[in-house]
């Protein structure tokens, strides 16, 4: 009961305090948070975290399947050279409109 008195409390204070804000603060973080997102620096390092990223997990792929081989079920192994075949034969762009470079 405690915890839940704690969690009321916390959302009154929370939506006091954001209705007295306003609009006026929400638009000033909002323009913010969008100078951020197109700074070039902030979008190149966003850029090489996910193409990293990307690398990584076909490390993994790799790793695993080298570990389950003919284990894994085939409807994972079509599903995953579906998917391989998708991004590989791409525009140079994933779903999320980043570039693979």
């Amino acid at each position: 009961m405690r915890y839940r008195l704690t969690f009321v409390v916390g959302v009154a204070v929370g939506y006091v305090l954001g209705t007295r804000a306003g609009r006026e603060r929400y638009e000033q973080l909002r323009k913010s948070a969008r100078r951020v997102a197109e700074n070039p620096a902030v979008r190149n390092t966003a850029e090489t975290a996910a193409q990293q990223g990307r690398e990584f997990a076909g490390k993994a792929y790799d790793a695993v399947s080298d570990r389950v081989g003919d284990r894994m079920p085939d409807s994972v192994s079509r599903r995953v050279r579906t998917l391989r075949e998708h991004s590989s034969a791409g525009s140079g762009r994933d779903d999320w409109g980043t570039s693979n470079t």
